[in-house]
């Protein structure tokens, strides 16, 4: 079994970001609607401390089952779809600075964004 756990309230490390509802899903399979990229900040607990610009597609469609075993089937843009696309990306061994198209755009958080209170929870 392949299992993703995501979800996003208000974090301050994305404080412009909309909400991203809390989804257990297993077997996640995930299908690309656009060829659209857009590129933005991402951290991970995998990578404490360290932010980059990461390229992700904008639009797609992710499905699989939750917990109970009943299907999922979602669509999701922007920062929704980057989590979809970061979380899965686990399940592969992936981490963000892997993605990333140019390494200068990956730093320290206190060295990115001084006087910022951004912290990894």
């Amino acid at each position: 079994q392949r299992i993703v756990i995501f979800g996003v309230d208000h974090n301050p490390r994305y404080p412009d970001a909309e909400p991203v509802p809390f989804t257990v899903l297993v077997n996640p399979k995930i299908v690309m609607l656009t060829r659209e990229i857009e590129e933005d900040w991402e951290g991970c607990l995998s990578v404490p401390g360290m932010r980059g610009v990461v390229p992700r597609y904008t639009r797609l469609r992710y499905g699989g089952f939750d917990a109970e075993g009943n299907p999922v089937e979602r669509e999701a843009t922007g920062f929704h779809a980057r989590v979809v696309q970061h979380e899965c990306d686990h399940l592969d061994g992936i981490l963000y600075p892997q993605r990333m198209t140019d390494l200068s755009k990956l730093g320290f958080i206190e060295e990115l964004f001084p006087g910022e209170d951004i912290h990894d929870e």
